[in-house]
């Protein structure tokens, strides 16, 4: 992890925010030549630039916002932790210059609660894509929910498994081809939206890629909300999505997004699953308040643990000074 230097945080007078953060390198283009610096580059690690993803590829659009949404928060960068699993979109956790915890596969809610419950004041943030949260770390999503455990979960989902070479994932919409369904899948994909409200996800939203802003307010909120808060990321893979499925270029699926996106806020989750080519209904559907996992462990065990052992060491202390 790159440190904040001593000299950075007294010419603040305290500890740096996400927007005073500072970028001591400078980038270079192939040739060597000066590179212009990116309005980000602060947050970033840009020695670890270019990044992995494909051309048209919409996991950096997601980290921008991302980025943009702490920018624009200001919270401190020591209480900022970012985990992600394994696959395209968790290989972000590689570019930002923050806390940052690149993990297993499918175990990135478990990483993220144990931070959480260790360190309450840390605002946790999971980074991850639809087969490393949905497959593998199904059950830990919808426990995480379930407990309420106050963590914000990003999903980029794009419908596929990119990395490893374009299978079928739990998102896959039914009938669409992949490298292990040709003839088109014959599963139903999970309505992430619904899955996380009715495990008990405080927080709900879903946006694509191509309205950027919307989704840096979401994220924005989700941060700021008390409790599980789940933010949907609709993104193209243009390599294993969507060449097998004859959808054009990336940039006929930002066209498509704008056409055929549906803003709906307060929708029905359980209405707003996506089909191969039919509308994305897209929006805040959940905004409710609920005890964190955190409050209710507090407030069951003050009676039970605390005041008890409180007193056992007032008592105790009182005895020691008077012996």
């Amino acid at each position: 992890m790159n440190e904040v230097k001593s000299e950075d945080l007294s010419a603040v007078g305290g500890p740096l925010t996400v927007a005073q953060a500072k970028d001591n390198g400078q980038r270079t283009t192939g040739n060597g030549q000066k590179a212009s610096n990116h309005p980000l580059d602060r947050l970033l690690r840009t020695d670890r630039l270019p990044h992995i993803w494909c051309p048209g590829c919409g996991i950096g659009v997601a980290l921008k916002s991302l980025l943009m949404a702490l920018e624009e928060s200001e919270m401190p960068l020591e209480n900022v932790a970012m985990v992600s699993g394994i696959g395209c979109t968790a290989r972000a956790i590689g570019y930002v210059k923050f806390d940052a915890f690149h993990t297993t596969h499918g175990r990135a809610i478990p990483f993220a609660t144990g931070l959480k419950l260790a360190n309450p004041i840390l605002n946790v943030i999971v980074f991850s894509g639809d087969g490393d949260l949905a497959s593998i770390g199904g059950n830990h999503f919808i426990h995480a929910a379930r407990r309420n455990i106050d963590l914000t979960v990003i999903c980029v989902n794009n419908f596929i498994y990119g990395m490893t070479g374009g299978q079928v994932g739990p998102t896959t919409p039914l009938t669409a081809k992949s490298s292990t369904t040709p003839y088109g899948n014959f599963e139903y994909g999970f309505n992430l939206p619904h899955l996380a409200a009715a495990s008990g996800a405080v927080y709900v939203a879903r946006w694509t890629v191509f309205h950027v802003r919307r989704v840096i307010s979401a994220i924005h909120e989700a941060i700021a909300k008390k409790g599980f808060s789940f933010v949907e990321v609709i993104s193209p893979c243009p390599i294993g999505y969507l060449r097998r499925n004859k959808l054009g270029s990336a940039l006929d699926m930002m066209r498509y997004y704008k056409a055929n996106s549906e803003i709906r806020h307060g929708a029905n989750p359980a209405d707003v699953g996506i089909e191969l080519q039919g509308k994305i209904v897209v929006g805040k559907f959940v905004d409710i308040e609920r005890a964190t996992y955190h409050e209710m462990m507090r407030k069951q065990l003050a009676a039970f643990m605390v005041e008890p052992y409180l007193d056992k060491v007032s008592r105790e202390l009182h005895e020691t000074s008077e012996g």
